[in-house]
């Protein structure tokens, strides 16, 4: 069991991409939260096996079609196994 925090920054709101990226977290089985942030960007907490995302990081790098990813901020973290599902935060 991984955890990730992403910053995704580019135009990421208002194309679908926290949907885009629902719909990568239950496709790989990956729990956690996105928000929109204020600075326009998209925020991501994520818990899964390692190859699940891997796969989920590179879906994010794509994003949905719409959107241009500018950057992909990762940062490690420790598994806390406080997620269950994934969903979207407001």
């Amino acid at each position: 069991m991984v955890a990730r925090h992403f910053r995704i920054s580019g135009r990421v709101q208002a194309v679908g991409f926290r949907f885009y990226t629902l719909d990568a977290a239950e496709r790989e089985g990956i729990a956690g939260t996105v928000r929109n942030t204020p600075d326009g960007g998209v925020e991501i907490s994520a818990e899964g096996e390692a190859e699940a995302m891997e796969r989920f990081e590179r879906a994010l790098r794509r994003g949905p079609r719409g959107a241009r990813v500018e950057s992909v901020d990762t940062e490690d973290a420790l598994p806390t196994g406080r997620f269950v599902t994934f969903t979207i935060a407001t």
